[in-house]
C-alpha cells in the first residue's frame, strides 16, 4: 500500500465509526458506518489536501463506490489528471 492509500484510509477513518478496527483497501464503506454526509466531508478533505476538485457528476458518481480502494483509485486518478 503506497502513501497515497495510506493518507487517504487516515481520513476515511477520521469519519467513520470509532469502533472500526483495521481499514483496508477492500473494506466496503458500509461497513465503516459512512454514508452520504460523511463521504461528502471526506470528499471535500481530500480536494483540499490534493488540490482536486470533484464535480458534482463525479460527485455523484462517487456515490456509487463500495469500498475505500474504489476511492483511492477515484483520487488517483484527479491527481493525475491535474498533472
Amino acid at each position: 500500500m503506497d502513501q497515497l492509500a495510506q493518507d487517504i484510509i487516515g481520513n476515511i477513518k477520521a469519519h467513520a465509526d470509532p469502533e472500526i478496527g483495521e481499514i483496508a483497501l477492500d473494506t466496503d464503506l458500509g461497513d465503516l458506518g459512512i454514508h452520504s454526509l460523511e463521504l461528502t466531508e471526506i470528499i471535500f478533505d481530500l480536494e483540499e489536501a490534493y488540490g482536486i476538485e470533484v464535480q458534482m457528476n463525479t460527485a455523484e458518481a462517487w456515490s456509487k463506490l463500495s469500498n475505500v480502494g474504489d476511492i483511492v483509485e477515484a483520487v488517483r486518478a484527479l491527481i493525475a489528471k491535474k498533472g
